[in-house]
């Protein structure tokens, strides 16, 4: 369920409370309120994001245990282990682009780098796959996680294109025809609003 339908739906007020309860065990760390905003909205089905956000067992504890302190998922939903393996190269070469570029403040970068890498995999708006609740939500995220990752969006390309364009780039593989983006005829698929 995208974030849109979160109203609709009546999983708004559902989604809200869960989000109280992670931010009243929160330890008060950067990154508290977005995680939040993601494991409220995965609880009640909101997003694309799979089984533990994406992460490992031991990864996912260590991330709970560290920004919300005796607090417990109200679910945890079992993996599509096939799915994922069919697309772990593509999902690794996420994970080491975030974690090239993240700014080394905080433990949380690294979830976050396998988490986005899992939104990712999914079909909608990075934003919404994520299960964060704006598309400002998610610039935060890149902006205090990637810094320097962010700093090269300057057009605000929609995030998801802007990953995987940056993992052509550094593969040296050019599949968009146009001179430049600005005179591409597809130029609102990739900039402009994500609502």
């Amino acid at each position: 369920m995208s974030a849109g339908a979160l109203a609709e739906s009546g999983a708004d007020a559902v989604c809200r409370t869960r989000y109280d309860y992670w931010m009243t065990h929160a330890y008060r760390r950067r990154n508290d309120d977005l995680l939040a905003k993601m494991l409220a909205s995965w609880e009640v089905g909101i997003g694309a994001l799979p089984a533990r956000l994406g992460l490992a067992r031991e990864a996912f504890h260590a991330l709970l245990v560290t920004h919300f302190p005796g607090a417990e998922p109200s679910r945890i939903m079992d993996s599509d282990a096939e799915a994922e393996r069919e697309r772990e190269p593509e999902r690794a070469d996420l994970v080491a682009l975030l974690g090239a570029h993240r700014a080394g403040l905080e433990p949380s970068e690294l979830w976050l780098s396998g988490i986005v890498a899992a939104a990712c995999m999914a079909g909608d708006h990075l934003w919404q796959d994520l299960g964060l609740w704006s598309r400002s939500d998610l610039g935060r995220l890149m902006n205090d996680n990637f810094p320097a990752l962010a700093q090269r969006n300057v057009h605000d390309m929609k995030w998801k294109r802007f990953l995987y364009k940056q993992l052509c780039q550094a593969e040296g593989v050019y599949v968009c025809r146009a001179p430049s983006c600005e005179v591409c005829v597809d130029y609102a698929e990739c900039f402009g609003p994500e609502e």
